[in-house]
């Protein structure tokens, strides 16, 4: 099944049925989610998130499945503050036992920065977070996302992402997303190569552990390490590559996730309007 969604809010009393309607309104046929602010840990509890609801919902609307992000602030990369990787660890684990309780098979991770520490000890610790929360029962799996290298990111490689996935004891419970803007930033030729990009990864984790894409233009040329989103074909990455990509024979069943900037609304150009359903069209006619 081809599957392609966009990021999708979760608030009101709706929550995730809210959620659901709005990808739906898109065009979508899947979706990712935050719990709560990215920016916190604020959240609400399980049995208000009107889980039962959203999943009747997405049923009607053929929704089989839908994703869900970490905040930002979990930071499993840190050796510097222990307060801040104990909060990450912590975090994390409630954060799948959420996803794992709203049915989504996927918990998105950014793998974190080492704020200074160096590379090997930053994938040191962010092996140390995933191996005390992932055991064999754990019903989701985490998805190492990849980052564009700003700062002190880990997963700016394939080969950081592989050095963790060596390091943690229940591998399986990791997958990859591949975010199309970060790695492009990262330095990787996907617009000239993508077919080439993929046979690095396939060679360093193998291509089947990528379980979402992230489709997002790049606002800076290829190697830029900056990480910033532009929208579909506006960007240094354009629309014919990233529709080759969203239309590649072989992952044409993994979620596509849209994270690009809203635009001005053209009804009201003093607000802002999600652009996802005229990007979702462009992607797939």
């Amino acid at each position: 099944m081809f599957r392609i969604g966009s990021h999708v809010s979760m608030s009101g009393k709706e929550m995730m049925l809210g959620s659901a309607k709005e990808a739906v309104s898109y065009g979508a046929n899947t979706f990712m989610l935050y719990t709560g602010a990215p920016q916190n840990t604020r959240r609400k509890e399980i049995n208000e998130l009107n889980i039962q609801p959203a999943w009747d919902y997405m049923k009607e609307h053929g929704i089989d499945t839908f994703l869900v992000h970490a905040p930002y602030i979990i930071n499993l990369a840190n050796s510097v503050n222990p307060d801040t990787f104990s909060l990450a660890v912590d975090f994390l684990a409630l954060e799948l036992e959420r996803t794992a309780a709203m049915g989504s098979p996927i918990l998105i991770v950014h793998p974190g920065a080492h704020v200074g520490a160096g590379v090997e000890q930053g994938i040191e610790k962010i092996a140390e977070g995933l191996n005390a929360v992932l055991t064999r029962e754990t019903p989701c799996c985490v998805a190492l996302e990849t980052m564009a290298g700003k700062g002190s990111e880990i997963g700016r490689s394939f080969e950081e992402l592989a050095a963790i996935y060596d390091r943690v004891h229940c591998s399986d419970k990791l997958c990859i997303c591949f975010d199309t803007c970060h790695v492009h930033d990262a330095g990787y030729p996907i617009v000239e190569e993508f077919d080439g990009v993929i046979d690095q990864l396939d060679k360093l984790l193998g291509k089947q552990q990528i379980a979402v894409f992230h489709i997002n233009d790049s606002k800076n040329e290829r190697g830029a390490a900056k990480d910033r989103h532009a929208n579909i074909g506006d960007g240094a990455i354009g629309l014919p590559a990233l529709k080759a990509i969203v239309n590649h024979k072989d992952f044409l069943d993994i979620p596509k996730i849209l994270e690009t900037p809203w635009i001005p609304d053209p009804r009201n150009p003093s607000k802002k309007a999600a652009p996802y359903q005229a990007e979702i069209r462009m992607l797939t006619t």
